[in-house]
Formats: structure tokens, C-alpha cells, sequence
């Protein structure tokens, strides 16, 4: 038997897989299609102070190996959230990792004060500094060390949680501002979300997406996605969580091995509801079969050429 169990921060996860904010909403949507039993968590939607109605016109857009998608944040607001759909998802056999999101960092401040009181329900918050899909908040606080350390700073002070920061692909260099996070208090950090694309209609001469750009998602980020991994854990002291074109057992070891304590799976669930059962099959074979008796063991083994 393989132990896949993991541990971020002071929280243990039954195994690495997470199904990643946004692709999952709170649960509701895969209660037919999957065994939760077989997730170690599940990341929320991500929420914000008050509902969202998200962006206008076509939101989605299917690229070569990838997708594109400008939701823009469409959630009911998290006091709707705490009421509704909180103990729905405690209730869950996996863990529950909560994603906020804001126009400003006042925004990030007051939603993640007002999650505290239901902390019982609640294994990490997870802050979402990195949607390009917005035009204020997010992407735009998180592009900055400076803005990302004191929006973190200015959170942790809120709450007792772990402290979750998913940081954008959209910079020059993202060891710079996953250091800002480590230093503001953060438990771990999350590489990477989506990086700023575009699709054009060349019979109209417009983009595809009415927002015009869209977080571009799946196997075709997967290459950067592991050079940024690799790029955090390797200055970081606290946990890194991969994410970015996760579709096999496979690549969820090469995260690892690249530093990744546990990874998040997204598009992979939009393609098919069950993938996370079939990759967390595949990490047990591929485990056996490598003679690995302990999935955490392989966690930042990379052997970088010199």
C-alpha cells in the first residue's frame, strides 16, 4: 500500500489531489459524479465581499491543448456562501480549503474577517491573488510583492486559519512574490493560475472572449507551470501546492518532484468529472511501480542539471 497522505502546513490532506477554485463551485455540481472519499480537498469558487454577476457575452473559448475562460468571478458573495453552502461542504468527506477574492485589499480584509467566526468548518483559506479576469483587485495586487505582502499582512492579522496564496504566472519573476508571501505570514502558496491569453475570430477581427482576454488554462501550461513550481520551492521554507494542466498520475509526481507538497486539478474536471479519481488510480499504480512507499518522500527530489 502506498500512503498518499500529505501534510501543508499543520493540516493533513488524505491524499495530494485538490480540485482546484472554480472548476468545481462548492461541491454540489460532482456529489453524483465522484467519490470525495477519493479528493483530499476541494478549494471553493472563489468568493468575494458581495455577489458577482462575473463578465458579460461569451465567457469560454476552447484553444489548442487549453481553454480560455473570462468568468470573471461570477459568485453569490460570501455571507450568501457562509449560509448556504459552508456546512454543505464540511459535510463533505475532504477537506475544505475556502477561496477569496477582491476588488481591494479592504475587500480581502473584510470577507476574510467575517469567514473566521465559522473556522470550525474550514481546513485553509485560500487567497486569490492572481485572476486576470478582473480589471481591479486580484491579478493586479498580486502582480506586486509590495501590494501582495501588505493585502497578506493585513489578512493574517484576521484570522487564525492556514493562510493559502495563489499566485499569478503574469510577472517577470515569481519567486519574487512568493517570497512577499512567505514573509507576510502565509502558510503556503499556490503556482500557478491561468497565464493572460487571447483567441480571435478571424472572420469578425474580434476576440472570441467579449472580455478580450482570458485566463488560459490546461495541458499546454503545464511546462511553465513546473518551471514556476520548482522556481518557489526553491527559495520558499513553507509549502508549495502545483497547479496548472494536471491530467495524469504522471504529472502529478513530476510537481512533486519538482516541490510541489500537493497539487490542484481544474480543467481536467471540466473535461471529465471524475478525473480526479482516475489520476489519484494512476499516482497509486505509478507509486508501486516506482517502488515509492510514501507519496510525501518524492516532494522537491528533482535532480537539476549543473
Amino acid at each position: 500500500m502506498v500512503d498518499l497522505s500529505v501534510t501543508i502546513g499543520n493540516v493533513r490532506f488524505k491524499n495530494p489531489i485538490i480540485l482546484a477554485s472554480g472548476t468545481c463551485g462548492f461541491g454540489r455540481e460532482l456529489e453524483q459524479y465522484i467519490d470525495f472519499c477519493s479528493v483530499g480537498a476541494l478549494s471553493s469558487k472563489g468568493l468575494t465581499l458581495r455577489p458577482r454577476q462575473g463578465n458579460d457575452g461569451c465567457r469560454v473559448a476552447e484553444t489548442p491543448s487549453g481553454m480560455l475562460n473570462s468568468v470573471g468571478l461570477q459568485n453569490p458573495g460570501v455571507r450568501y456562501f457562509v449560509e448556504n453552502d459552508l456546512q454543505f461542504m464540511a459535510s463533505l468527506p475532504t477537506g475544505v480549503i475556502v477561496n477569496v477574492a477582491g476588488h481591494s485589499t479592504e475587500d480581502y480584509v473584510e470577507a476574510v474577517r467575517f469567514l473566521e467566526p465559522h473556522r470550525e468548518f474550514i481546513d485553509a483559506i485560500e487567497l486569490n491573488l492572481s485572476c486576470p479576469n478582473v480589471k481591479e483587485g486580484c491579478m493586479v495586487i498580486g502582480a506586486s510583492p509590495e501590494a501582495l505582502f501588505q493585502l497578506v499582512s493585513l489578512v493574517r492579522k484576521e484570522t487564525t486559519l492556514p493562510l493559502w496564496v495563489k499566485l499569478t504566472p503574469n510577472v517577470t519573476d515569481i519567486s519574487l512574490t512568493a517570497l512577499a508571501a512567505q514573509r507576510a505570514g502565509a502558510d503556503a502558496v499556490v503556482a500557478i493560475n491561468t497565464l493572460l491569453g487571447m483567441a480571435i475570430d478571424v472572420k469578425t477581427r474580434r476576440p472570441i472572449l467579449n472580455n478580450n482576454t482570458g485566463g488560459l488554462s490546461g495541458p499546454c501550461i503545464k511546462p511553465v507551470a513546473l518551471r514556476m513550481v520548482e522556481a518557489c520551492a526553491s527559495v520558499l521554507d513553507i509549502p508549495v501546492i502545483g497547479c496548472g494542466g494536471i491530467s495524469t498520475g504522471e504529472d502529478v509526481l513530476a510537481f512533486m518532484i519538482a516541490g510541489a507538497s500537493a497539487v490542484q486539478i481544474g480543467t481536467s474536471t471540466l473535461i471529465h468529472p471524475s478525473a480526479c479519481e482516475t489520476i489519484t488510480e494512476e499516482v497509486v499504480a505509478l507509486a508501486e511501480d516506482l517502488n515509492i512507499s510514501s507519496i510525501s518522500e518524492i516532494v522537491g527530489t528533482l535532480n537539476l542539471w549543473r
